[in-house]
């Protein structure tokens, strides 16, 4: 009799910990994979992936027919049940199926990297955990993440400067509790 119940806690043990790593795995960010999505995934697999979830597009072309306004690049825009946006996905290609993934910006906290990175970290986080170059653009600086190959964003009211000024900004210049924008990972 112990040793069904033993055979059975383990059973269980063994289980939950599959659950949890693969919860876990659902909001990983790595060089070349965000979540289940990695560098080989094509748009037509999204909705394989994210079967538990609501995916909405807005594809590429003509967006009105009074309008001479074109959106150049597709996008997929990932929802978890509930209605929270998770991720806004752009294939390499547009209007394919087959095409696999060029850029996935990441909108919700819970995606972070094994150092804990995620949107909902400061610029002292960031720095401290990864080597990182600074590109200024009129509105916000641009950080470049080479070893995850991506970008971070930080508005430049974070860093008391003037919108509207291309200023260069070097790293010393962004204070530690600066926030995090946007974070997009990079799949070239």
């Amino acid at each position: 009799m112990i040793k069904k119940n033993s055979l059975a806690a383990f059973a269980l043990i063994v289980f939950m910990s599959f659950i949890s790593c693969s919860d876990k795995d659902k909001f990983v960010v790595e060089k070349g994979k965000v979540g289940k999505i990695t560098k080989e995934t094509t748009v037509k697999e999204l909705k394989e992936i994210f079967k538990k979830d609501s995916i909405s597009s807005k594809l590429s072309g003509k967006v009105t027919e009074e309008d001479d306004y074109f959106q150049e690049e597709d996008e997929y825009y990932i929802y978890e049940k509930g209605g929270t946006l998770l991720l806004t996905i752009t294939p390499k290609e547009q209007q394919d199926s087959l095409s696999t993934i060029k850029s996935i910006e990441i909108h919700d906290k819970r995606f972070a990297t094994k150092n804990g990175i995620n949107l909902e970290s400061t610029f002292s986080e960031v720095n401290t955990n990864y080597a990182l170059r600074v590109e200024s653009t009129l509105l916000s600086v641009t950080l470049f993440l080479d070893e995850l190959n991506a970008t971070m964003t930080v508005d430049k009211e974070e860093l008391g400067l003037k919108d509207f000024t291309i200023q260069q900004v070097s790293l010393e210049q962004i204070p530690d509790l600066a926030k995090i924008k946007s974070f997009v990972i990079w799949f070239d």
